[in-house]
């Protein structure tokens, strides 16, 4: 088998290239062209645009947004083509079939960035090196960037190391997991449904450099969702009894939600991420927007959270005489590991020769939309299992992230094509 050491230069080339363009959730499209025409190039059969989610369950999308950025792609060079066959939908599976049997193997590595300005001073590696954000207010702070490199690298080892492999293999390059709004729409989709295996995993989080943490379990269950209150407008002094004020409507909804009991049984909590209402000084508020979350330790304690939350939105748009529409942009679930794939991916990360410490984590306080994946696959008797692979950072969402990728990507990919090797090698 080739050297792993010969998929380096150009996964680390790839993550550089992914982290100078950072595109936000279900905007990816230039790094969509990059994935799709490399994997083409590969030999895998490919599943893009509608045909890779139930459309239905793909949360967040902002139809508005989308078009502004399809029409700025294609000012930076994206295929008209192939822009077309992506229907607006961002990401791609990647799929190489043997043609011997054996069991359908998937992984997935997510594409997209956060809002954040990143670091443009020498204080920054990505700064000192070059490659740092050309995107105002977008930046690759959580390591996306990274994990579709890192895919990249694994579909072009399964391609050169095809004959010694059975089975299936699928990539999954998962658009949007910021916000947990992407894996939903493939969760509920049927490409899963064939799948034995499948694994994730994350840079950094708790996890230093040259360390891998297995997730036995954890993450938190979480709902996203945005509100609109919609009320008439009155003169603020003259006739305001004639109007309905939304913007109270929202404020005291939100109030409530802040005070929700938490739960006795477990981990719980609601946070009210932005307000904005009004549409004068002098004018009774006719809309208000709100947009907040939920999460729990369990799916009862997030859904007990969720159904207070909305309940009280109820309450209070009735109080003010307003409507309200309340839309879920983004959910995930908890996820419930199977020890023996966990185990064999301890196994497998101990003989990494660089890592130095592999430990067991039982408990997150993040959300991982991966968990939608993994709850699919296990709904059908198949397994699953996530894992950090480390780097040393100062935070995630930071504008200073950093993750050494020299030292990092190579621990992680080899994981990866060590468990493949496991699971699909050739008996």
């Amino acid at each position: 088998m080739i050297s792993l050491s010969a998929y380096i230069p150009e996964m680390l080339e790839t993550r550089r290239q992914f982290h100078h363009h950072p595109e936000i959730a279900w905007t990816e499209f230039l790094t969509t062209q990059t994935i799709v025409k490399r994997v083409r190039e590969l030999g895998f059969k490919t599943v893009v645009g509608k045909a890779l989610f139930d459309v239905e369950h793909t949360f967040g999308r902002d139809e508005e947004k989308i078009q502004a950025a399809m029409q700025e792609s294609l000012k930076l060079g994206m295929d008209p083509v192939l822009l077309k066959e992506l229907e607006g939908f961002t990401g791609c599976l990647a799929i190489w079939e043997t043609g011997r049997p054996g069991p359908v193997t998937a992984l997935r590595f997510d594409i997209d960035c956060v809002n954040v300005e990143e670091d443009h001073t020498d204080a920054n590696e990505a700064h000192r090196g070059g490659f740092d954000s050309e995107c105002c207010g977008l930046m690759h702070a959580c390591g996306h960037d990274a994990h579709a490199a890192m895919g990249l690298a694994v579909a072009h080892w399964v391609k050169d190391n095809a004959a010694e492999l059975c089975g299936t293999i699928k990539i999954i390059f998962q658009p949007a997991e910021e916000g947990t709004k992407g894996a939903g729409g493939i969760a509920y989709s049927n490409n899963l449904d064939d799948v034995d295996y499948i694994l994730g995993g994350h840079i950094g989080v708790s996890a230093h450099l040259h360390e891998v943490g297995i997730i036995r379990a954890g993450f938190m269950n979480t709902t996203k969702m945005n509100v609109t209150f919609k009320g008439s407008p009155a003169h603020a002094g003259s006739n305001a009894e004639k109007g309905r004020n939304a913007l109270m409507a929202a404020c005291n909804a939100a109030m409530q939600m802040m005070g929700i009991a938490r739960h006795g049984s477990g981990n719980s909590n609601v946070n009210i991420g932005t307000i904005h209402a009004g549409e004068g000084r002098n004018v009774v508020p006719v809309n208000a927007r709100m947009e907040f979350e939920v999460r729990g330790e369990t799916q009862e304690i997030n859904r007990y959270m969720q159904e207070t939350a909305e309940r009280m939105i109820r309450g209070a748009a009735e109080s003010y005489g307003v409507e309200y529409k309340i839309d879920i942009v983004g959910m995930a679930v908890d996820i419930h590991s199977d020890a023996d794939l966990s185990d064999m991916v301890a196994e497998v990360a101990k003989s990494v020769p660089t890592v130095q410490k592999v430990f067991d984590i039982d408990k997150c306080s993040g959300s991982e939309d991966f968990s939608l994946l993994a709850q699919k696959v296990q709904s059908h008797g198949g397994k699953s299992a996530f894992f950090f692979y480390g780097c040393n950072h100062h935070g995630h969402h930071r504008a200073d992230f950093e993750i050494q990728d020299a030292e990092s990507l190579p621990e992680g990919l080899e994981i990866c094509v060590k468990m493949v090797e496991r699971l699909n090698g050739k008996k």
